[in-house]
Formats: structure tokens, C-alpha cells, sequence
């Protein structure tokens, strides 16, 4: 069973290269980033507060996450409705880095994600895979890179999907989600002593996928 885990900060870049190494070894992508937008997206819609435990627990049985299509055209679904594109928006993606603090959540998410590693060949990145949902992973690593270099890919990725946004404010919630990830309690965001590190900054996601598949392939 080949599982291979991918940690970093917010903007790293770990999704598209996390694919990019999938489709390259031929190997299933799992995106776990897009499993806490779904709960925060549930959770904006039915006005809960993301810091109250108790609320947000109360949801999760009604949350039915799924994943259908390959490649570029996979899609999110929640309960069924495809919400690709909402979960995506700006305001998701604070509500999400808030929800994930919460130990229900993590609890409730991590436990479906380790049970799709244990059966399949997967790529996994996040922000506690290296650390707490795939420990004993084979091949580990974490994916970073400037703070403005990773304001300004998510600046342009927000702005290729028509929302109207300030680089400035992108790059003040990066830094804010930076402090959230490896600040918080639960399962923070942190570079584990067995990961192999990569800074992206002057790196295409191309050249950061074969990066990973070479260390692989030499540990074979």
C-alpha cells in the first residue's frame, strides 16, 4: 500500500501538486482540504458559529461528504449537491481554518480519511497528515513557500474565479490562517522530523510533483 502524506501551510500549493503526483503514479488523489470546506459550508448555511463546539457537533450526522469524477473534473459533493465551486469561495476558506480547530471535527473527518488510506493507494495533503492522520506514512513531506508567494497564487486563483478581492486581504488571511494552523491546539500544523521539506517559492507545481516522485522512487 503505497500512502503518501503532503502537509504545508495555506497556499503552498499542496492540492495541485498532491494531483500532480497521483495522476503521475497512478494512484488515487484524496482531497481532505476540500472534506473541512464542505463542513464549513454546511455549517455558514445553517448560520452556526464555527468556534461553538456543541453547535457544530450537532451538525455533522446531517454532513454526507462524497467525491465523484477524475481528474480536473472531479467533483465535491455535499449530501449529494455538487458544491465544487462554493467551497472554493473566499469566506469558506476562513470559515474552514476556523471549523478545523474543533476536535469534533477533526475526530469526524480524519477517521473517514484513515479509513480510505488503509484500503487504497493515496495521496492525502493537508495540514496534519504528516502528524496525526497518517503518522506512520512511508512517505512524508511538507510542501511551503513564502507568505507572498502563496498570497499571490491564491490572489490569482480568486480573481480566475471572478470574486472581487484585494491582494492585501488575501495576504492578511493567509497570515491569519498560518497562526490558526500551527497555533491551535488540536493537531497543529508542524513540520514532523521525518518530512522531507520543500520550499516552492521558485518552483512550478510540475517541478515540485517530480521532486516528490524522485524521493520516492529512491526510497523504494
Amino acid at each position: 500500500m503505497i500512502n503518501i502524506a503532503i502537509d504545508g501551510p495555506s497556499g503552498a500549493g499542496k492540492s495541485t501538486v498532491a494531483k500532480l503526483v497521483a495522476k503521475k503514479l497512478g494512484i488515487t488523489y484524496l482531497d481532505t482540504g476540500a472534506m473541512y470546506r464542505v463542513c464549513a459550508l454546511y455549517a455558514t448555511r445553517m448560520g452556526a458559529d464555527m468556534d461553538d463546539e456543541v453547535q457544530i457537533k450537532k451538525l455533522l450526522p446531517n454532513i454526507s461528504i462524497s467525491f465523484s469524477g477524475d481528474g480536473e473534473s472531479k467533483k465535491v459533493l455535499l449530501n449529494g449537491e455538487d458544491v465544487s465551486s462554493q467551497i472554493r469561495e473566499h469566506h469558506i476558506s476562513k470559515a474552514a481554518s476556523d471549523i478545523s480547530k474543533l476536535h469534533c471535527v477533526r475526530d469526524f473527518l480524519v477517521s473517514q480519511q484513515r479509513a480510505i488510506a488503509a484500503t487504497s493507494d493515496v495521496v492525502l495533503d493537508g495540514r496534519d497528515i504528516t502528524s496525526n492522520v497518517l503518522p506512520d506514512a512511508e512517505y512524508k513531506f511538507f510542501l511551503t513557500a513564502s507568505v507572498e508567494v502563496r498570497a499571490m497564487r491564491r490572489y490569482k486563483e480568486l480573481l480566475a474565479r471572478g470574486e472581487n478581492i484585494d491582494f492585501e486581504k488575501v495576504k492578511s488571511d493567509i497570515k491569519d490562517r498560518d497562526k490558526n494552523d500551527s497555533e491551535r491546539e488540536y493537531a497543529p500544523l508542524i513540520l514532523t522530523p521525518d518530512s522531507t521539506l520543500i520550499d516552492s517559492s521558485d518552483m512550478t507545481a510540475e517541478q515540485v510533483a517530480d521532486t516528490i516522485i524522485s524521493q520516492i522512487n529512491a526510497k523504494k
